[in-house]
């Protein structure tokens, strides 16, 4: 990412509600990383003309890559031990 400033997870909800029928910035995620555990509206969002990078906001380890590629959206959560929904 070339400008080093960001936005909170929030900023992901909109590409991410093509894959998630859930409000994506109320799941609880789990940083594969550090361990911290928090709503992604917490996290740190980069986003550029190719998509979004996903930064755990304590370790600033990424956790989630998304972008769109040929009429595709390409997702990475590698960053997550794992990702909570509520459910009704």
């Amino acid at each position: 990412m070339t400008d080093l400033s960001y936005l909170d997870g929030n900023a992901a909800a909109g590409l991410l509600s093509e894959v998630f029928a859930a409000d994506i910035t109320t799941a609880i995620g789990r940083c594969a990383n550090c361990g911290d555990e928090a709503v992604v509206a917490r996290a740190r969002v980069y986003v550029d003309e190719h998509g979004l990078v996903v930064r755990c906001s304590v370790c600033g380890d990424v956790i989630a890559v998304a972008a769109e590629r040929a009429g595709r959206l390409c997702l990475d959560l590698r960053g997550l031990a794992w990702l909570e929904f509520p459910v009704e």
